[in-house]
């Protein structure tokens, strides 16, 4: 293996370069799922080449459970001072392990409580909360099929129909949204709130905000990408909200409004209008004209040079830590006794 194992873990520095760049002249819908693919691959790529070092640091240990065989001199040879770096491997991987697991257990314990805190509100798309703090974010699953709200306030049930039609999400999720915060939103800046959250539910934003979320607790040179998601995701939903409302303006001013009030997301993976993050700058993208779409950026610019750097540091990471696994399977099958 060599030094090649070790390229895993530092390879996601070629992604910094796309991450900024991508904010700025892709598409918000391709730089989210190129950003999100990356950083689930180096992450992944990253983890397997510490597991493949614990190994040999582990194996040197007295009182281990594992065979005999994988401490030799040819098992340890595989990875360059493996005295240090296999010791240090042992914490990082536990460093590693705990953080993704803290990571899923409070993104699942907010979930329950926010849908625990649905529990009396009838079963609509739209959860309006009777809360003097002005928030909403899209709160996904738990919902078999909503009905489009009745009463209440003039333009709350004009983005889901006439009021007693039955309107079902195709994904399911819920909208969640505060009377404080309805209440300093206009009829169209409460439609554009709506479609936002629901761009949101549709395209499940909150999975690639978790995956980024987990690559970035995995590998901390992956923090840049989280937070280039994390805009990207919300310039999707601005995109897709404007499309629906058919004003971007509209959006824009409900993006500023509900920031100046709003206290934001219960969870950095539950995904709302008020987002934390460069809010100016959403704003700013949506005074202009709309993105145009495309798939990969051209080659000769800077986005599409950064782009395909990236891509080529995602591959060699990808084939430096399956060639590292097959090597040290292949040496640990040679070095256990039969």
């Amino acid at each position: 293996m060599g030094v090649f194992v070790f390229l895993p873990l530092v390879l996601p520095l070629t992604a910094w370069p796309v991450a900024r760049l991508a904010e700025q002249h892709l598409h918000p819908r391709t730089a989210t799922r190129l950003l999100t693919a990356m950083a689930a691959v180096l992450a992944l790529c990253s983890t397997v080449c510490l597991g493949l070092v614990m190994v040999v640091g582990t194996a040197q240990l007295p009182g281990n459970p594992l065979p005999d065989g994988w401490s030799d001199p040819e098992v340890r040879a595989a990875v360059p001072f493996d005295e240090v770096v296999g010791k240090a491997a042992i914490p990082a991987l536990c460093a590693v392990v705990v953080a993704c697991a803290r990571t899923l257990w409070r993104h699942a314990r907010v979930r329950r409580r926010a849908h625990r805190a649905l529990a009396g509100l009838p079963d609509t798309e739209v959860a309006v909360l009777p809360d003097g703090a002005p928030y909403a974010y899209a709160l996904p699953g738990g919902r078999r099929g909503g009905r489009a709200l009745r009463g209440g306030r003039p333009g709350d049930t004009e983005p889901y129909g006439r009021a007693g039609r039955r309107v079902r999400g195709r994904r399911g999720g819920r909208v969640v949204v505060t009377t404080a915060l309805l209440d300093r939103l206009r009829p169209a800046e409460r439609r554009a709130l709506f479609a936002h959250e629901r761009a949101h539910l549709a395209a499940r934003h909150d999975r690639f905000l978790l995956t980024v979320q987990l690559a970035a607790r995995a590998n901390p040179f992956l923090r840049p990408l989280r937070t280039a998601v994390a805009y990207t995701a919300e310039r999707w939903a601005d995109e897709e909200a404007a499309r629906a409302i058919g004003s971007r303006r509209t959006v824009a001013r409900a993006i500023g409004t509900a920031a100046l009030v709003s206290r934001g997301t219960p969870a950095s993976t539950l995904a709302g209008l008020a987002a934390p993050g460069p809010v100016p700058r959403r704003v700013a993208a949506l005074l202009g004209p709309p993105p145009a779409v495309r798939t990969w950026p051209p080659v000769f610019t800077s986005v599409g040079l950064a782009a395909w750097g990236a891509a080529a540091g995602t591959a060699v990471s990808a084939m430096s830590s399956a060639n590292s696994a097959v090597t040290m399977v292949l040496i640990l099958r040679a070095a256990t006794p039969l």
